[in-house]
């Protein structure tokens, strides 16, 4: 009689806390540039990694996705079993849930991995090995694709403030700051919401707190602006930083109160 095997989840269980509609600048996000490549794959395949204690999140995205790509699927990957059993009563036609950690027990290779408030309780250090992890499991480039996109970041809890990293099957290539512009102060209040990756780099000598540095100052000078609303100065403040930072999208994302810019200028100085 030969053996069964089983494979340990890779990672360690999270707190869990979660709230509806906490992912939703993120998952707007997502279906706003990714969502193309999602349209065009055969089998669109999104994983919803360590969605927690209820399964609000992975719910959320397979609706906003599938209102880009309606062949869209998601998988709900969670590291507690009793996660898994609690969520399966929400199992539909496009939505499932795994038992899993890092490994992503999903076969094939997915076009989008969502990794939200899971890497915050983790050492800095192991943050490379993660990506390099989550970014081997990817739907590689080719054919006129770039492939599959992993998108891990830190929000508040009802999600007013989110910093996340995109990241393709090479590597990182962006960072988006989000907010709900009525609830900001300074765009540096955002500092407290870094990935993992960034957040012990909001240092003096690190790039990551000369552009918060930069993006207040330009915040400061948009005062006026404020008249208008903080919307438009917001826009006002993004179009200056951009003179000074690749600033990677156009006034329509800014609009959401949201700016992304090239991983490679924010990235930690090693």
């Amino acid at each position: 009689m030969t053996a069964r095997v089983t494979t340990r989840p890779v990672g360690t269980v999270t707190r869990g806390t979660t709230n509806p509609n906490r992912l939703r600048r993120m998952d707007r996000w997502i279906a706003a540039v990714h969502g193309a490549e999602l349209r065009r794959a055969a089998d669109p395949v999104a994983v919803d990694l360590g969605y927690g204690a209820a399964p609000w999140t992975a719910v959320e995205l397979l609706g906003r996705l599938r209102a880009v790509a309606p062949r869209a699927r998601v998988v709900g990957v969670e590291i507690e079993p009793e996660r898994v059993a609690a969520a399966r009563p929400y199992e539909r036609e496009g939505l499932a849930f795994r038992h899993g950690g890092f490994e992503i027990p999903v076969p094939g290779r997915p076009l989008l991995i969502r990794a939200a408030n899971v890497l915050r309780q983790y050492d800095e250090g192991e943050v490379a090995g993660v990506w390099e992890r989550l970014c081997g499991r990817l739907a590689p480039a080719g054919g006129g694709s770039r492939g599959g996109l992993l998108v891990e970041g830190t929000c508040d809890e009802i999600g007013r403030r989110h910093v996340w990293v995109a990241l393709g099957p090479e590597g990182p290539r962006t960072v988006t700051f989000a907010t709900r512009l009525g609830s900001l102060e300074r765009p540096s209040d955002l500092a407290e919401r870094l990935p993992k990756a960034l957040i012990h780099r909001n240092v003096p000598g690190e790039p990551v707190h000369a552009f918060l540095r930069d993006f207040d100052r330009a915040w400061a000078a948009a005062a006026p602006y404020a008249s208008y609303g903080a919307r438009q100065r917001w826009l006002r403040t993004v179009r200056d930083l951009a003179a000074d930072w690749p600033v990677m999208d156009r006034p329509a994302r800014w609009r959401q109160g949201e700016v992304t810019v090239a991983w490679e200028a924010l990235a930690p100085v090693r």
